[in-house]
């Protein structure tokens, strides 16, 4: 056998095959997807729709993964327009070139496919995903993500009979192109046709339980603007995770689940064995709207008779405030990873800066707009991602949006707020406006350390809670009121915070968070992906 410098190459080869094996042996799992988009009718409310669907379905395929697994999914738009998917509280570490909005990533056009690269790296919990361009959520697209924890990670409640997801939300039987032209003529949308459970409408979907056994629900609001109120009649949930965080496990009677949050309860069949009412209720708006589903125990004797539970009275927010107060993590439970998710005392951390975010009803140009802190974004001609990455000038601006609201009439730009990598800040919502708002930040958890009514000030840090605060990634701020979030700014990326009522955010009520490293290390952040679409002023860049 030859030899070089007396080292049998046979052994090195060895070496090396051995060594590549336990890479590839080590590394964490991959799921694999293959997703093809297009237009089909559909029927959710009894009437014929022209709705997206995903390998033929609406919603779309439940993405089933475990923390850490390495996601595949490779999406082919047969749409006849350009098509982008995000992936709403996935946190894509190092990685907002996969998030999938505008902002970040060029859109698939009509006829090609891309495969995006996920990790759901160290997060547990329920998600979901959603078309992100223009008003396309409002035609389906749109699906659950289910997160597991390794089963070597106790999880802090015995494992489930079954685990369901539930994708709740307001919906028009009116075609989303239809929608898109109202707002962009400046004029309001009526109020929504009605409310889908799992893209079914009142009395369309069951779910068939056994006596005595427990089950896992996962409740995410994929819907355009309302909260929404979930209760079962007869039964008490208990609530065990919020977007990823286990929770205080609290009983509730009902749950009131906010535009772009997901929630998860375990319900225990402990009734006699009949049929009981699921009831979902629109929240806070001047129209109600309902539906229904069934909670079938599968030894049933009888059907579901009379009429659904009652939500709890719109008249005073007080009830929703107080339960949104009580969710607190559970401080003795294991996240993705072995330590209790309390070991990261944020209260003792120092505030390096305070942001204050007002959203606000605009016109602007004689046209309904939208803005935060006086600025109504508009999209620029090139992902604000690409730009930054391949040094293009002009697409935007850092510090295009103060930090603070101002006085000065509001006008249209392409807003982007910069912030340090590695910084810890305070973010301040505060709503002056007679409706609910939802906000949602990508790329990030942060703790919701406090919420209330009136104006902030600083001394309403004293009622801060800086201990067993939820963490996670939408949170609510009700009419004339506050909420207040801690962040640390640990994912280098470009990253939107937008209000999850969506005709306010296609209208300009968003903007990005530019967390930069001068750095410039992958250990902070990915390179640009080699499969990376280009459009804009990047068309012709070499990746």
């Amino acid at each position: 056998m030859p030899r070089r410098n007396g080292v049998c190459l046979w052994s090195l080869y060895s070496l090396a095959v051995f060594c590549l094996v336990a890479i590839v042996n080590g590394e964490d799992p991959y799921r694999f997807f293959t997703w093809n988009v297009t237009y089909g009718d559909i029927y959710p409310m009894g009437i014929r729709q022209q709705g997206i669907l995903i390998n033929g379905q609406f919603p779309g395929p439940e993405i089933y993964s475990v923390t850490n697994d390495n996601l595949i999914i490779n999406v082919f738009n047969n749409l006849p327009e350009p098509f982008l998917i995000s992936w709403n509280g996935v946190q894509q570490r190092r990685n907002s070139y996969q998030d999938g909005v505008y902002g970040t990533t060029c859109p698939i056009p009509p006829g090609q496919n891309f495969t995006y690269k996920l990790q759901v790296k160290d997060q547990i919990g329920s998600f979901y995903y959603f078309p992100s361009l223009g008003f396309q959520k409002a035609a389906g697209g749109f699906g659950a993500i289910k997160i597991l924890s390794r089963p070597r990670i106790p999880v802090p409640f015995p494992d489930p009979a079954d685990d369901y997801s539930i994708l709740i939300g307001d919906w028009y039987t009116t075609n989303h192109t239809r929608l898109e032209k109202i707002m962009d003529l400046g004029w309001r949308l009526p109020f929504p046709n009605g409310v889908l459970i799992n893209g079914r409408g009142d009395g369309g979907v069951t779910y068939n339980v056994d006596q005595g056994k427990t089950y896992r629900l996962r409740i995410s609001n994929v819907g355009l603007q309302n909260t929404l109120n979930f209760r079962i009649e007869g039964h008490t949930m208990t609530l065990v995770e919020v977007e990823g965080t286990h929770t205080v496990q609290t009983p509730l009677s009902s749950l009131d689940v906010h535009v772009g949050q997901s929630y998860s309860v375990l319900v225990t069949a402990d009734q006699p064995p009949q049929d009981y009412y699921i009831a979902v209720s629109s929240r806070f708006t001047s129209q109600n709207i309902n539906t229904t589903g069934v909670f079938r125990y599968t030894n049933s004797n009888k059907a579901v008779s009379g009429t659904p539970p009652p939500p709890p009275p719109d008249s005073d927010i007080t009830w929703s405030l107080n339960q949104a107060r009580s969710i607190r993590t559970n401080l003795t439970a294991s996240g993705p990873r072995p330590n209790p998710q309390g070991s990261y005392h944020y209260g003792q951390i120092n505030i390096s800066r305070t942001i204050k975010i007002t959203g606000a009803a605009s016109i602007i140009d004689r046209k309904q707009r939208y803005s935060v802190n006086g600025v109504s974004f508009v999209a620029a001609d090139t992902p604000l991602k690409l730009a930054d990455y391949f040094n293009i000038s002009g697409v935007f601006k850092v510090g295009s949006i103060p930090d603070q609201p101002t006085d000065s009439a509001p006008y249209l730009d392409t807003s982007v707020m910069g912030a340090d990598f590695r910084a810890f800040i305070e973010i301040v919502f505060e709503n002056r406006e007679n409706i609910i708002q939802s906000w949602h930040l990508d790329g990030y958890n942060f703790f919701v350390v406090g919420m209330d009514g009136g104006r902030w000030s600083d001394k309403s840090r004293n009622g801060y809670n800086l201990v067993d605060a939820v963490s996670r990634s939408t949170v609510q701020v009700y009419p004339k009121s506050w909420t207040a979030i801690y962040l640390g700014l640990d994912n280098v990326g470009m990253w939107n915070i937008r209000n999850e009522f969506w005709v306010r955010r296609y209208l300009g009520e968003q903007f990005y968070l530019r967390v930069y490293s001068p750095v410039m290390s992958t250990r902070d952040e990915y390179p640009l992906p080699p499969n990376a679409l280009l459009c804009g002023q990047a068309v012709g860049k070499t990746t």
